[in-house]
């Protein structure tokens, strides 16, 4: 199960249809995705108050600053982290990210590439990134690197 946190509202109409299509593609596979949604200031504030993840979570903060890898590297980063037992966390900021702070206490930031995306547009693009990296592990034609 990967855990993904995000500042700001909840998903769009939109968004929420292309969302759910991963999500069900992703059921029964140890990369099923569990959403939290966080008021954006309530969440910065939680997290720089007390930072709540434990050693046993590998916890991955989206972020234009952090580094940009490949789907290849991506699917290989979520499997070290199963197969260390770890479970994952995945932060997803609302319009004005994460202190420097809090990203200092991440294991990974991910940046998808030097374009800045909306916060919105970031969840859809982590729960296909996600499901793309389940089909890497398996070996499916899903991907084509």
């Amino acid at each position: 199960m990967i855990k993904i946190i995000a500042g700001g509202k909840k998903h769009e109409s939109w968004l929420k249809e292309a969302i759910s299509e991963y999500e069900k593609r992703l059921q029964h596979t140890p990369y099923s995705i569990e959403w939290e949604f966080v008021e954006e200031e309530k969440l910065i504030k939680k997290l720089g108050i007390s930072w709540p993840f434990t050693g046993q979570d590998y916890v991955i903060i989206c972020d234009e600053r952090g580094k940009n890898i490949s789907s290849d590297e991506y699917s290989t980063l979520l499997e070290n982290a199963f197969l260390n037992s770890k479970n994952i966390v995945i932060l997803i900021g609302g319009a004005f990210g994460f202190s420097e702070e809090i990203r200092r206490k991440a294991d990974f930031l991910w940046s998808f590439s030097k374009l800045v995306f909306p916060h919105q547009i970031a969840r859809l693009i982590v729960s296909e990134q996600i499901y793309r990296a389940e089909e890497i592990r398996r070996g499916s034609h899903y991907h084509h690197a």
